[in-house]
């Protein structure tokens, strides 16, 4: 089983990088699942180039066949992202928009940060993630504005989500070996 763990920020100084290490670092002292970390920022996207749209799965681009190539293996995925006016990060609606088929049938938790804890950028995934045929587990970790002064100190609603994804993760492999 393997979780992707997708950093949606590219901020200079952005505070969703200790974050994400956090995830990982916690995530991999799992026996269930491996975690590794993508960083959108390292991934460096252009915004959307492509000539047709996801859905018909015909790559013109190099970078997009990468970033195909890159999804295509998880069976699911933990978005870490902060909250930009009422929403999540222009750099992941972009990257969720170059694939389609790739995230389809797969899970995904959040963990998000932000004044209100970035509970209205994760609102705004979860209709994304929908339209691209993601399964949502419900329980996430949030962090407000005050939580993140040094290491995060929520291992156990970290497991908490990471027990729903992994279990939805594996059930959705049925789905996708029978589309396939």
């Amino acid at each position: 089983m393997r979780i992707a763990v997708i950093l949606g920020s590219t901020r200079p100084g952005r505070r969703s990088e200790g974050v994400a290490r956090w995830v990982v670092n916690v995530a991999n002292a799992r026996t269930d699942a491996s975690f590794d970390l993508i960083d959108l920022k390292e991934v460096n996207l252009p915004m959307l180039d492509e000539p047709v749209p996801a859905i018909v799965g015909e790559y013109a681009h190099a970078h997009t066949r990468e970033w195909a190539a890159l999804i295509a293996p998880y069976d699911g995925f933990v978005f870490v992202t902060p909250e930009y006016n009422h929403s999540f990060p222009a750099v992941l609606k972009n990257a969720l928009d170059y694939l389609y088929a790739e995230w389809n049938d797969k899970a995904a938790g959040f963990v998000s940060l932000g004044g209100n804890g970035g509970l209205r950028a994760v609102e705004q995934l979860r209709l994304v993630l929908a339209e691209l045929k993601v399964a949502t587990v419900r329980t996430q970790v949030v962090f407000g504005r005050d939580d993140l002064q040094g290491e995060p100190q929520q291992p156990e609603e970290l497991n908490a989500m990471l027990d729903e994804l992994v279990a939805w993760a594996f059930a959705l492999r049925s789905v996708r070996a029978v589309a396939a």
